[in-house]
């Protein structure tokens, strides 16, 4: 099997850039603020990366324009494998054509379709046909789409390409722009939004709050990587997935189908739970997850392992968010420095909650996240050593 490294990161949040977001970030700076991006919904908390709500397509190419420029990468590439996923994708498009079609009166969204092609540049996999398109991929190009664990799956899947031999290098992550307004009804309804910010493990927690961006990762073999003589921001250890398949949003609370996903990333990565320094958790702020969370560390970490949540920094970026976990979990590696729980005043739990940035030793982290319909996924990650290549 090979060992397979990072050597890229595009990163875009409403904190700004890979390397703005990572300072504002360990500074307990949030990107959330009061928005009111649509007239006929009520004024919340958002994490917006500019004014009004962004595209994917953009964020697309800004992530992957960055992430090659980290990676001192060039286009085309064409036998660069491509793993970009999205939970929501295009549906801010689909919602205006919707619209526009309404306004057209009978018939409109036919004649919509008829008289462009436009729409086929809004499907579910578009961020993944973007960005083969921008790096010129003739490689295996996916587009995975698993609520939010769709980040962690995508760069799973990346990272299965390289050590299986398929490729040599891959574009993995995800990207979000789920400011839409039947994405925020919907939550609404479903009483998930928070209604004045995002505390994760706090005793005030109220909700989630939603947020735009996303992540992706050049992953390279180590030998190639070790080839171009490029920095490594640390290495892929395992991963592990598993599905509840109890509900449709509510986790289940014994908590063993995630408990399994974890005992296979730590089995497949050679690890104990020990080993691992820090988890960067999903901790979405609401008060069931946070919860269930909170208990899944007890009983599997006895030695007290440091946990934070980024999302009181960046808001919920749905399926992007395992992606931006992992980027800032690489930068933990980098920089030796835990990222704090923005957001957290009185913690709710009796776990060791990083509050404010933290320089520690990290060698081996976890990053996971938990998504709707029982989706359970783990990715472990480590400081690259070159004994471990091959």
């Amino acid at each position: 099997m090979h060992s397979v490294v990072v050597t890229g990161i595009g990163l875009i949040s409403a904190l700004g850039g890979l390397e703005q977001s990572w300072l504002r970030l360990l500074n307990g700076e949030s990107g959330i603020r009061s928005s009111q991006p649509f007239p006929e919904l009520p004024v919340r908390p958002l994490a917006l990366i500019d004014s009004v709500p962004s595209s994917l397509t953009r964020l697309t190419q800004v992530v992957v324009t960055e992430a090659l420029a980290d990676a001192n990468l060039q286009t085309p590439m064409p036998n660069c494998g491509v793993v970009v996923g999205s939970s929501r994708g295009c549906q801010a498009s689909w919602e205006e054509l919707i619209r526009a079609a309404g306004e057209q009166g009978s018939g409109g969204i036919g004649e919509l379709f008829s008289s462009s092609q436009a729409w086929l540049e809004t499907l579910p996999h578009q961020a993944a046909i973007a960005a083969a398109r921008q790096i010129g991929s003739m490689a295996p190009v996916f587009a995975p789409m698993a609520a939010c664990a769709t980040g962690i799956w995508s760069i799973a899947r990346g990272f299965e390409l390289i050590q299986t031999g398929q490729c040599q290098r891959v574009v993995a992550g995800a990207l979000e722009a789920p400011i839409t307004r039947l994405t925020l009804a919907g939550f609404d309804k479903m009483g998930a939004l928070a209604k004045t910010g995002a505390y994760p493990f706090d005793q005030r927690r109220e909700g989630l709050v939603l947020g735009e961006g996303g992540a992706v990762l050049v992953l390279e073999s180590a030998e190639l990587a070790l080839s171009r003589d490029v920095p490594i921001y640390g290495q892929l250890l395992g991963f592990g997935f598993s599905c509840d398949a109890y509900h449709v949003t509510t986790p289940k609370s014994s908590n063993k189908s995630a408990i399994t996903a974890i005992q296979q990333c730590l089995d497949r990565s050679h690890l104990s739970p020990t080993e691992i320094d820090y988890i960067h958790a999903h901790g979405t702020g609401t008060r069931l997850n946070d919860e269930n969370e909170a208990q899944l560390m007890d009983d599997l970490f006895t030695h007290r392992v440091a946990v934070s949540s980024t999302k009181g920094a960046t808001g919920h970026t749905l399926g992007a968010s395992g992606a931006i976990g992992v980027a800032f979990c690489l930068m933990a590696l980098k920089h030796q420095i835990l990222p704090p729980c923005v957001g957290l005043g009185k913690p709710a739990f009796d776990l060791d909650l990083v509050t404010q940035a933290r320089r520690h030793k990290v060698r081996q982290l976890l990053c996971w996240s938990f998504g709707f319909g029982g989706q359970n996924a783990i990715l472990a990650l480590g400081k690259y050593s070159s004994t471990k290549a091959g």
